[in-house]
């Protein structure tokens, strides 16, 4: 009160003057200058990072003061990189900057909730059930599950406590395991790499009780299927680092100054050392402004522009003028020289499969794996030759116990298994037999109303030369890969004949003038670049570089887009060599130890395998997306196929792939597995056989074959570390229809209603499902667009509230979350979230679930011997094509022992399979001994009686860190050398130099808390970290002689498989996007007045978030335009009356979305941008067109499959998870856009039902 007073009598107190007037003493309170003085005061500065799968893996100071996160600013201390480069910092982004807001938000989720309708019906049945029994009784009642299903997304939610949720989740898994089978619990949570425990927690918890773990990034389309297909290798690529180190750039679709935010100085400083960057966008993006060239094809047409540019690359540097740098690489490292065999078709040659040592008499006395090991002719004695190093050496080394001729044969030294040196002739120009027509597809005269299209023949036919070979079957006419691709291209190797250009002027696909109608882009400037980008390739020896974002592999063609543009970097030998290759950059796809993180998160310490799925697949089919399928098979086929052989729809060729063992299958089978082996157990027969015997009498199906039957739905859900529903979820409106049963804005109509051509193997029910899902459990920090749709919404610990581990492909540093300040209100780490449901689930397991045999179902796994399965053509057992012989022709089927009242003792303990069977992974393995007796005295060991006791602790998340740590080769020296040689054993060639200088380290969490620590270079990868080189994939395979893990070891540029020949991708070709017939029926059906307009639907990132996170966030929203929007050009603005920030919708049969319009010339006429990703929780209007509240960007979308990604059993294209599969891509929708007549917020009161 006094410092009140003195203010009132400033003027009038009494004061002391000194100094002749001229100073006067005050001895009022100054504490009001606290509150600036001590603003940026703090107790502690914690290290932590952001999981937003930006790929940035920023190391952040956290500012605490009195246990609250005040602010966040840059840490500036990373380990220096060479003298000749700039270092990695500042590293970070205004996004980051404001990631501190969420944690004392209103958005934060603080309480445990549940649904009120679920909890009332819950708490009614536990006055009197046990718990497994209430949910029992809650989930039988027909009425009690539409009630609850009906109102997801609506409000409603009743905070309860952990004790209660416990209990709800644990019985509703314990019932589901019990009544359906434990494969009916799935858990979706993306990108490990972010925060890598976090994601272990839920994925131990799952596979411990024999639940499925969901893939992502297939799901999320962020990794190509061109990158297995060609390398064996999902998305190697150089650290950001490495673009330091080249002299040519083209930044191809990928916004990195808006996108890669902290990495893009590299960009901006190389350029000052003389790179040129060439800028590859549709529309004027902020990297655009960063090249000193725009290329500005339309959307879409990618692969045309960079096939023009192989071809003139292919006739001035390989065919005109020779290189002698692109020879020898192309000779050694590709598969060009490999020989393929060609089959007559209406008088011409078609391409067939590789001729493999099998097919001559004899095997060229190859006797391991002869149909899987590829021909060349020796250039010096003119003979076949088998070059080692094809997938044939990898497996079959030891055999017995002893080792075979093929021992340390895996390796791409040019000779022959004997050791003769050998040079593989890459053309058969110089000496052939013939010259013959070949035939190729062409699918650039497919006609869109949208996409420009030419008048060439759908079959080119270009001369090559061939040789006759004497085979066990005959003579058989072969022809290079080299001689085949370059022909593929239209260049003429001086043979003559139709469809080859002499000029590049011609209109011949695939010249620069003939992409010129498609792309739009200048022939000169294609002419220009190419040239360029091939000389400075052969002048450094390939640092020429392609920067490339996943907006290319949008496009249901993705991998055309990909191809063509890695057909450019391999010709110019590129790849692996450090300053070029292809530079792929999406989410933080890198787990880098992941050999150490796979043991904790699939709990490969107790029980294997683990159930996997891929999700693409799994919400194509129980979405009921398929129900709505609008393309055809036969539209997608080569004209070259057999139309008969590949019939049916792409739900029908999804199904053979689920039961041919190619594609994973989530539920698994259409019975209880847990039923099916006591079953035979009781019978005296072996669960696998009894299995197989009932697939093959067809009294046992796979789920696949029926998805929208009752004993095939999913049952029980857990979303964590995602906001599927708010982001990933393409047909995002199908989910809410046939997956939650919910209030939804489909549009369209299925084929039993439209009377279009239903699904040949699949089964068809005229009434389709709605509300699949019994439970649906989400946890997350703030209340995410899943969060409203949920049963059960649980707080979860933010990124500065809980200890984890995060890595990223730009940087080679492993960072700490940190635990800066306890989770706020309820909050707890998804390590003791999972924790809990793991005790619970063991205590109530008593009575329903005892020790099991489970049976699980177990694809055909690429980096094993069983991905040697079908060597020639794709054979179905159900058509009786071939025998049904489980890893080789169909799933193979694994007991997997459960004793379910161990699951928390398991899922707190590190256990004995690592010491029985050792680690690794991607197809090479070794002992952990040390490790295990490392984790014993760091985490100290159980010493509570029962199946843990002795074995190391992992009660905590940091435990689970040291778990990771220590098992991983890039975190452990010892790991790594033990890595390295065991690859060794497979290529004969010591690796072991690699790591052998940080032998001795080891990375523990403590380490990096104190400063980011870079990783140990590891046989998981294929790059390196020295301090000579930056990393870039690809290195060791070039300069270590390790094969790329295909079938012809090599980069592979020819893809035989009978599926990808049938679909005219055995060679890279042009094909445009293809029409999806979504805005047509729709297209003024609905007016209001306004006119309306068809535009390609894009969904580019932004900066103002990081997918859905920050758009929710007061400070982006507040730099953005405080909610959704959409971007169109000016001329279709005009068009139809748009203006700037006019409301507008966007919609199709798929959906419809409300935003406000952005008119901008940076779009180009005929596209639509929407912001990957605005949730519709901020400033969403309703819908005129779904009369519900509008949707968000994938409420227009649709997933579809594409066959060539339903391959297994084949070599690379063999599944992994997050390897190869389905993907979900969605750029080639489109929709209509018109300005809306009446805003309406719906903001009227909730009905009865929904309040709680």
């Amino acid at each position: 009160m006094s410092h009140f007073i003195d203010r009132l009598k400033f003027l009038s107190a009494d004061k002391e003057h000194f100094s002749d007037g001229h100073g006067q003493t005050t001895t009022e309170n100054r504490s009001w200058e606290d509150a600036y003085r001590k603003r940026w005061q703090h107790d502690k500065i914690v290290r932590s990072t952001h999981g937003t799968n930006c790929t940035g893996s920023c190391s952040w100071k956290i500012y605490v003061k009195g246990g609250i996160v005040t602010w966040e600013t840059q840490q500036t201390d990373y380990p220096r990189t060479r003298p000749d480069m700039p270092n990695h910092e500042p590293r970070g982004c205004a996004r980051g900057a404001s990631y501190s807001w969420y944690l004392y938000s209103a958005n934060r989720v603080k309480h445990p909730m549940v649904r009120s309708s679920l909890l009332k019906a819950w708490r009614q049945h536990r006055q009197t059930l046990s718990p497994v029994a209430a949910w029992e009784a809650v989930v039988s009642d027909p009425k009690t599950v539409r009630r609850y299903q009906s109102e997801r997304g609506k409000g409603g939610f009743l905070r309860t406590s952990w004790d209660e949720v416990n209990d709800m989740v644990a019985a509703a898994n314990i019932y589901t395991a019990k009544k359906h089978g434990p494969d009916r619990v799935i858990g979706f949570s993306p990108i490990p790499a972010m925060s890598m425990v976090s994601y272990a927690a839920g994925s131990r918890y799952l596979s411990l009780i024999g639940g499925v773990c969901m893939s992502f990034y297939d799901w999320y389309c962020d990794l190509p299927p061109a990158s297995p297909q060609t390398w064996g290798e999902q998305t190697d690529v150089p650290e950001s680092a490495d673009w330091y180190n080249s002299s040519y750039i083209m930044m191809w679709g990928s916004n990195v100054p808006q996108t890669r935010t902290p990495d893009a100085h590299f960009m901006a400083e190389v350029r000052y050392k003389g790179t040129k960057v060439v800028s590859v966008f549709p529309d004027y993006s902020e990297g655009a402004k960063f090249g000193d060239m725009w290329l500005h094809p339309k959307q879409g047409t990618d692969a045309a522009l960079a096939m023009a540019m192989g071809h003139v690359i292919l006739k001035e540097f390989h065919v005109a003028g020779k290189s002698e740098y692109f020879d020898n690489y192309c000779r050694q490292y590709t598969d060009m020289p490999n020989l393929v065999c060609l089959v007559e078709k209406d008088g011409a040659y078609v391409p067939d499969r590789y001729v493999r040592a099998a097919d001559l008499v004899g095997a060229l006395g190859e006797a391991n794996n002869p149909d899987w090991k590829t021909l060349v002719i020796d250039e010096d004695s003119d003979a076949l030759t088998v070059p080692v190093g094809s997938i044939g050496f990898r497996w079959g080394q030891d055999k017995d116990g002893a080792p075979t001729a093929d021992k340390g044969k895996w390796n791409l030294k040019e000779e022959t298994t004997d050791g003769r040196k050998i040079k593989p002739r890459l053309s058969l120009v110089q000496k052939h037999d013939a010259v013959v027509e070949a035939a190729f597809p062409y699918f650039g005269n497919i006609e869109h109303e949208h996409f420009n299209s030419t008048s060439h023949s759908d079959v080119l036919k270009r001369r090559v030369p061939v040789r006759k070979i004497q085979t066990a079957q005959g003579e058989m006419l072969v022809a290079t890969v080299y001689d085949l691709y370059v022909a593929n291209y239209g260049v003429d190797q001086g043979l003559g004949g139709d469809n080859v250009a002499s000029s590049y002027d011609d209109d011949i696909p695939y010249t620069p003038a003939w992409q010129e109608k498609i792309t739009g882009v200048p022939r000169d400037q294609v002419t220009q670049v190419a040239r360029e980008f091939a000389q400075n390739a052969h002048d450094t020896h390939g640092k020429s570089m392609v920067i490339i974002g996943a907006a290319m592999n949008h496009w249901y063609h993705m991998d055309m887009n990909y191809r063509s543009i890695m057909n450019m970097l391999i010709m110019c030998g590129c790849i692996g060599q450090s300053g070029g290759g292809w530079a792929h950059y999406v989410g933080q796809e890198k787990l880098r130890p992941q050999t150490g993180w796979t043991a904790l998160a699939f709990a490969l310490d107790w029980n294997r395998p683990p159930r996997h799925m891929n999700s693409t697949s799994f919400f194509y089919a129980h979405t009921d997306q398929w129900r709505y399928e609008t393309l055809r098979v036969a539209d997608l086929l080569s004209p070259l196929a057999d139309k008969n052989k590949f019939s049916g729809s792409l739900i029908d060729f999804n199904a053979r792939s689920e039961r041919m063992g190619w594609l994973p299958s989530a539920p698994q089978l259409e019975r209880n597995p847990l039923d099916l082996t006591r079953e035979a157990i009781a019978k005296g027969v072996d669960p696998k056989e009894y299995v197989v015997n009932q697939l093959k009498s067809g009294e046992l199906k796979f789920s696949c074959d029926d998805p929208d039957n009752p004993k095939n739905f999913p049952r029980n859900m857990f979303v964590w570390r995602s906001n599927l529903l708010g982001s990933s979820g393409k047909g995002h409106e199908y989910f809410l229809k046939h997956l939650l049963g919910t209030t939804n804005g489909v549009q369209g109509k299925d084929l039993g209603q439209t009377g279009d051509v239903k699904p040949q193997e699949v089964v068809w029910r005229d009434e389709a499902p709605e509300g699949k899902l019994d439970l649906l459990v989400t946890l997350d920090f703030r209340m995410s667009t899943t969060c409203l749709y949920s049963d059960i919404v649980l707080p979860t610990a933010t990124w500065y509230e809980k200890n984890d581990l995060n890595t990223s492909d730009m940087h080679p540093f492993i960072h700490p979350l940190s635990k800066a300040v306890d989770p706020a209100w309820e909050a707890r780490s998804d390590w003791e979230i999972y924790k809990g449901f793991a005790k619970r689930f063991s205590e109530l397991s008593d009575g329903y679930l005892g020790v099991e045999k489970d049976l699980v179902a177990v694809p055909i796994l690429h980096d094993t011997a069983g991905e040697m399965a079908q060597p020639y053509d794709a054979k179905d057992w159900k058509k009786g094509e071939c025998e049904a012989i489980p890893g080789k022709t169909m799933p193979n089927f694994v007991v997997v022992e459960r004793n379910y009242s161990e699951i928390y003792e398991k899922f707190t303990s590190l256990g004995p399979l690592l010491d029985k069977l050792g680690n690794g992974g991607k197809g090479i393995n070794w002992n952990t001994d040390h490790e295990i007796k490392l984790l014993g005295e760091l985490n100290y060991k159980v010493r509570n009686a029962g199946v843990a006791h002795g074995r190391p602790n992992i009660d905590t998340d940091i435990d689970a860190t040291e778990v990771v740590l220590t098992l991983a080769p890039e975190t452990n020296g010892e790991v790594a050398v033990k890595a390295w040689a065991a690859l060794s054993e497979f290529t004969g060639i010591d690796h072991r130099h690699l790591a052998l200088t940080r032998e001795d380290e080891k990375i523990r969490y403590r380490d990096i808390q104190a400063q980011p620590r870079k990783i140990i270079s590891s046989p998981t990868w294929s790059g390196i970290e020295s301090e000579h080189v930056s990393y870039n994939a690809g290195y060791t395979n070039v300069h270590e002689l390790i094969p790329w893990r295909t079938l012809t070891g090599r980069q592979q540029l020819y893809q035989d498989h009978e599926w990808m020949r049938a679909f005219g991708e055995g060679f890279c070709s042009y094909k445009p996007p293809v029409d999806l017939r979504s805005h047509q029926q729709v297209m003024n059906a609905k007016p209001n007045g306004n006119k309306e307009i068809a535009l390609n639907f894009i969904t580019p990132h932004q900066k103002w978030g990081i997918h859905s996170t920050y758009t929710d966030n007061l400070i982006m929203l507040t730099l953005s335009r405080g909610g959704p929007i959409v971007w169109l050009s000016e001329v279709d603005a005009q068009k139809v009356g748009i203006e700037d920030n006019d409301w507008i919708e966007a919609f199709n049969s798929n959906g419809a979305l409300c935003a406000r319009a952005v008119v901008s010339q940076r779009v180009p006429e005929g596209m639509v941008m929407m912001y990957h990703a605005q949730e519709k929780i901020v400033n969403v209007p309703g819908s005129e067109i779904t009369q519900t509240r509008g949707g968000i960007h994938n409420s227009v979308t649709r997933a579809v499959l594409k066959p060539t990604h339903m391959i297994g059993g084949y070599a690379q294209l063999s599944y992994g998870f997050n390897y190869y599969g389905t993907v979900g891509s969605n750029r080639d929708e489109f929709v209509v856009v018109r300005k809306m007549n009446k805003v309406d917020w719906m903001d009227g009161p909730a009905q009865p039902a929904m309040e709680a």
